[in-house]
């Protein structure tokens, strides 16, 4: 059995995800109103998985997540609203150490709590088999412990990771790193691209899973934190050294090619690719414009498979591939399965990455 704790401050929400629960045979369901009751019982009802909301009474989503990575991490799915406030507190969720969130649908959700409950199922299966990033928050998990007490209030943002100035970068870049991330992807993304220096020198394509309201946000937040620009691609948009293109969700991210120039574009899905922004897709399309052996492709974490079968394939035709190694993913799906095919030249922990990329991206030019 896996142990839910639902906290909401809707009575009518905790009662539909208790039956949606309940109906499954899976689950042991306990609720709480708010961040103060959720606290209390997590102590007691030790849930595999708290789904938890953001905005609530007395203690919000954030402050509560806050207290349960410092005094008892466990997985928690934040189940936000998509609009754009919702999007920057569920980035800043997951900056905190949520594993995953969804999306709460539209207007009244007793009308559409079929089609969404399915979403918030499979991300909950999933959560419970997750593992939170216990090395984030360790000073204030173990300062928790000794004192006994929890901080008064949220932790600030760190600090952007400052890069050497360089000089700026003449000519289009030889090659293209490929990126696919899925559940624990924002935050390990976030590392990634912060240890790489402003004079990276090939265009950078992310492809995570995530929603249209969500991607646009991500792309600022990465872009504020971040030595390489960093902005979601909408219209099409000329590959160019330093420049980090994130796949808008909701559709897949592409490479073509006009005048000789390479571009990167959004593309409505197609059939045959269940995950959006596809990493797949992203993966063949610039292996049809561009020779393998100029092409990197890694593997962050994530559910599911998506992307492995194209970098395997990318890999056996001269391309460089890297998966994440499973001590540091928070789900080993998506990197365990490159590994698997054997695709994947280098399986590292995520903190040795950006030195492999920037190793190899040097030789290569």
């Amino acid at each position: 059995m896996i142990k839910v704790l639902v906290v909401d401050d809707s009575a009518l929400v905790r009662k539909l995800l208790g039956q949606a629960f309940a109906g499954e045979g899976d689950f042991e369901v306990a609720f709480a109103r708010d961040g103060v009751a959720a606290l209390a019982e997590l102590a007691r009802f030790n849930p595999d998985v708290v789904t938890l909301d953001v905005n609530m009474p007395l203690m919000d989503g954030l402050a509560c997540l806050d207290r349960i990575m410092i005094e008892r991490p466990c997985p928690v799915v934040m189940v936000s609203s998509a609009t754009g406030e919702g999007a920057e507190a569920t980035l800043e969720a997951l900056r905190l150490g949520a594993v995953d969130f969804v999306a709460k649908p539209d207007g009244a959700m007793s009308l559409q709590i079929e089609a969404w409950i399915p979403t918030l199922l499979r991300t909950v299966r999933t959560a419970a088999g997750a593992k939170p990033r216990l090395s984030r928050r360790l000073r204030e998990r173990v300062r928790h412990r000794m004192r006994g007490s929890a901080p008064a209030g949220l932790a600030p943002p760190a600090a952007p990771r400052l890069a050497a100035e360089a000089a700026p970068i003449e000519g289009l870049a030889h090659g293209l790193v490929l990126v696919g991330a899925s559940t624990g992807g924002p935050p390990a993304l976030e590392t990634l691209l912060r240890a790489l220096p402003s004079s990276f020198p090939w265009p950078i394509l992310v492809a995570q899973h995530m929603p249209v309201a969500f991607t646009g946000p991500f792309a600022k937040r990465l872009d504020g934190l971040c030595a390489l620009s960093v902005a979601e691609v909408g219209a099409p948009v000329r590959l160019r050294p330093g420049a980090v293109h994130i796949g808008r969700g909701n559709a897949d991210l592409v490479v073509t090619r006009r005048s000789g120039e390479l571009f990167a574009m959004a593309a409505p899905a197609q059939p045959g690719y269940p995950w959006h922004p596809s990493v797949d897709r992203l993966v063949r399309s610039a292996m049809e414009q561009a020779p393998a052996s100029r092409l990197v492709g890694l593997l962050l974490t994530g559910m599911g498979t998506d992307g492995a079968d194209a970098m395997a394939a990318m890999r056996h035709a001269g391309g460089r591939t890297i998966a994440e190694a499973e001590e540091t993913a928070v789900v080993w799906g998506m990197p365990g399965s490159l590994a698997r095919l054997g695709g994947a030249d280098r399986i590292l922990p995520l903190p040795r990455i950006a030195d492999c990329l920037i190793r190899w991206t040097a030789k290569m030019d």
